[in-house]
């Protein structure tokens, strides 16, 4: 399906699902322009609404979009310890739900910090996270942008945050601790992720999208 004939049929985007152009087995680039045209609402209701398979399919797919940066998640034009809000959703049979909170740490460049915020935080803890170019420089075919539940912040959080902890206290070690999640593009505002334990793949993929409305 060329994406020039996308564009002469006009505003498609209005008319198809990002699930119809999976199962159509669209290009990268039309999956992404067609993100990028929806309003926030309708493009975070499309993401989530893929399955297991769906989600495995665009992961694949993923690995010939543009490599990711730090910005992609918190944008250059947001202040220092502001929250960016990911809306989540993964491919498990439980919690599927979730949200990415990011934000850019005072005087560490090259790293975010962030936590998931969930209906189960309180009982499986916020999972807090640094995020960083997997191998130092985006190498890493996995993905450009690795959240690392390895390591937490050491520095300030936005206000409102839950406190700090790391990976190995209660429940939570039961999710994050020693797992990597390698991120991968899908349009200006969607990724996608798949998740590592000590280096072996876990089962499951989870699509996140950035949330526009952000207090700069």
């Amino acid at each position: 399906m060329l994406l020039g004939f996308v564009f002469s049929r006009g505003p498609r985007s209005e008319t198809v699902s990002l699930t119809e152009l999976l199962r159509d087995q669209s290009s990268t680039n039309e999956i992404a322009s067609h993100l990028d045209a929806l309003p926030q609402t309708q493009r975070i209701a499309q993401l989530h609404a893929l399955g297991s398979k769906q989600q495995a399919q665009l992961y694949e797919m993923a690995a010939d979009s543009a490599p990711l940066s730090l910005d992609f998640f918190v944008p250059p034009e947001i202040g220092d310890e502001r929250e960016v809000i990911h809306h989540g959703r993964n491919s498990q049979p439980a919690f599927r739900n979730f949200q990415k909170r990011w934000s850019r740490p005072t005087g560490r460049p090259g790293q975010l910090y962030g936590y998931n915020e969930a209906g189960a935080r309180p009982l499986i803890g916020p999972g807090y996270f640094v995020a960083r170019l997997s191998d130092g420089d985006g190498a890493d075919s996995r993905g450009a942008v690795v959240v690392d539940y390895f390591k937490v912040p050491e520095g300030p959080v936005p206000v409102g945050w839950p406190e700090v902890r790391p990976n190995h206290r209660g429940l939570q070690r039961f999710v994050y601790n020693n797992s990597r999640d390698y991120m991968r593009r899908v349009s200006d505002h969607c990724s996608i992720g798949v998740a590592y334990r000590h280096e072996k793949r876990l089962m499951g993929y989870f699509v996140l999208c950035r949330d526009e409305t952000v207090d700069r």
